[in-house]
């Protein structure tokens, strides 16, 4: 049986060196409902299982929204740290993450759009935060990420204000890392992936974590002076670099 789009869970697709998780509501702004919360941890925990890929990309369906986020009507009854803790898992992915954005986000999923290391969006997309709106104080993780993304004071922007954002005003602010036409952004988030299939996937794995420490204040440079180390010596830089000098 096919379901409505309205009532499709959220998808996963591997090809090559991209893994694309697809929120699958169009009709309902892509919304997230309780029960895909599992099922987007479920793929996260498989993403072990598939050696080739290089990039994760989450993105939605159709030309309107990313998504609206957790949905309204689940938000007092079952809103819990499930939730909360399936974006903390987004964010520490092993695997580079790029959030395409193809429609405006709002809600608990500009929070998702931040957890990825790379947000690419479309010209004519908004974003806005309704939580002090609705009387919700944020959980402390999607604070902690505006902050360390937007600054303080745009984050402040952000939550106590809800106002509406436009596509400009989210590059302008550090939302974004990309604003592209709508035509274009399949081809840009494959041009990420390939550039990220080109790099040795282990050093990126680990500059990635400890960028991502180094971003949240803690100590990270007896890791990365091992790592550093590790490197120079590996066999893997020798190839490459042998690889580079043929090829000039």
């Amino acid at each position: 049986m096919t379901l409505p789009a309205a009532g499709r869970p959220p998808a996963l697709e591997v090809a090559g060196p991209m893994a694309t998780i697809r929120l699958r509501r169009p009709a309902e702004h892509n919304r997230i409902d309780p029960d895909d919360v599992a099922i987007i941890r479920g793929y996260l925990d498989a993403g072990k299982h598939y050696p080739a890929a290089r990039a994760l990309v989450f993105t939605g369906t159709g030309e309107t929204s990313f998504s609206s986020g957790y949905t309204v009507d689940a938000i007092v009854g079952r809103l819990d740290r499930h939730f909360e803790e399936l974006l903390d898992a987004i964010e520490r992915f092993p695997l580079p993450t790029i959030c395409a954005l193809n429609g405006s986000v709002y809600g608990g999923a500009t929070d998702l759009a931040l957890c990825c290391d790379f947000r690419l969006g479309v010209r004519g997309s908004r974003m806005f935060m309704p939580a002090a709106k609705f009387g919700l104080h944020y959980y402390p993780g999607g604070l902690r990420r505006a902050v360390a993304a937007l600054g303080a004071a745009q984050a402040k922007r952000v939550f106590l204000t809800a106002q509406t954002i436009d596509a400009a005003e989210m590059l302008r602010i550090g939302f974004l890392t990309e604003l592209v036409e709508r035509h274009d952004l399949t081809r840009r988030v494959d041009a990420y992936v390939a550039a990220l299939a080109e790099c040795e996937p282990g050093v990126v794995r680990s500059m990635k974590r400890q960028i991502d420490a180094i971003a949240a204040g803690e100590r990270a440079a007896g890791e990365s002076r091992a790592a550093y180390e590790a490197s120079l010596a590996s066999d893997e830089l020798r190839r490459r670099l042998a690889r580079t000098g043929r090829q000039g």
